[in-house]
């Protein structure tokens, strides 16, 4: 391990363009002492040839490597097996850091050893770099932990924090799961109640852009991988020592619910009666709304008991346990 550096680990698909200005963001650092992993996600374009210039024009940084082709989680293990610095930086394609990013963040976990992760603020960008808003998500907020807001959003970009090596080492590989790995990730780090260091200054951009993000958009994960998905979400905020009591615990089990109402009319009994048990058991005490549900089930299935109890208003509005995500306006 070399304990002054930092390895970015980069995967990507089919961006050509986007990856330069993502590796030129990170040659651009005051810190110096970097190596970049590229991951090659399987890409058909010309990326891997972009990739193999980049690696002959900065042999001393750049490091290529070839993914599984499943998805940004597996390739991005690939890049943390193959890390030699002490400080572990994830970066997607299209996105980018800003130049002091290193050179603050180190030096807040120096100043801080015991902290596991320091993060900063995040903008918000369009293709062109202009600014559309600042802080982006709860990156502007100062937190301690990861726990409890991290069971009502992945309230900072995968860009935005800065991990200490030694934390991802007891974290254990990437999930394989399409969508939100990154949130599933972070959710271990929560388990372990890794402490935070916060950077008052803006540190990485978020690019919205014509293209389509390899880590999110309208689809999300299938029922059966949102099991996998809430039950690690769930894990880690009770290894953290969230209470049922927590707002945060109540806003998580209804929208688990939800999860499993969806599941259960979409036809897949057995996620929607998986769901329902990861809800039951981040719900307060008796939940009338979820009784009635697994009462229905059990006489008529799960899709005709998902679909009548939506017909009550009352199941389907947010309701007092809802909380605001970090995507919508401030809170009052």
């Amino acid at each position: 391990m070399r304990h002054e550096t930092v390895t970015v680990i980069i995967p990507v698909r089919n961006r050509p363009e986007l990856l330069v200005d993502a590796v030129n963001s990170v040659r651009a650092q005051s810190y110096p002492a970097i190596e970049i992993i590229l991951v090659d996600d399987g890409s058909t374009d010309e990326t891997p040839a972009v990739i193999a210039r980049l690696e002959r024009m900065h042999p001393r940084v750049v490091r290529a490597a070839r993914g599984p082709g499943r998805g940004p989680g597996p390739a991005r293990e690939v890049g943390r097996r193959m890390a030699r610095g002490a400080f572990l930086q994830y970066l997607d394609s299209d996105d980018r850091l800003l130049p002091g990013k290193f050179a603050a963040q180190v030096r807040a976990l120096r100043e801080h050893p015991e902290a596991d992760i320091a993060y900063g603020i995040s903008r918000l960008v369009d293709a062109e770099g202009r600014v559309l808003k600042e802080p982006f998500k709860w990156t502007g907020r100062r937190k301690a932990y990861l726990f409890p807001d991290l069971l009502v959003d992945r309230w900072w970009c995968t860009h935005t924090p800065l991990y200490r090596r030694s934390l991802c080492d007891r974290m254990g590989p990437w999930s394989d799961l399409r969508y939100s790995q990154d949130w599933a990730y972070d959710a271990r780090a929560g388990a372990l109640c890794a402490r935070l260091a916060f950077v008052p200054e803006a540190v990485s951009e978020h690019r919205q852009h014509a293209g389509a993000r390899q880590t999110g958009g309208a689809q999300w994960l299938e029922a059966r991988d949102q099991v996998r998905f809430f039950g690690a979400l769930f894990g880690g905020a009770r290894k953290a020592g969230v209470a049922r009591e927590a707002a945060e615990m109540q806003h998580f089990s209804r929208w688990v619910f939800a999860a499993s109402r969806a599941a259960a009319r979409a036809g897949d009994s057995d996620a929607a009666r998986a769901l329902y048990a990861i809800a039951r058991m981040a719900a307060r005490g008796a939940a009338v709304d979820l009784a009635a549900y697994r009462r229905l089930a059990a006489v008529a299935g799960w899709p005709r008991a998902a679909r009548w109890l939506e017909r009550f208003r009352g199941v389907r509005a947010p309701g007092r346990g809802t909380l605001r995500q970090s995507w919508m306006e401030p809170r009052e």
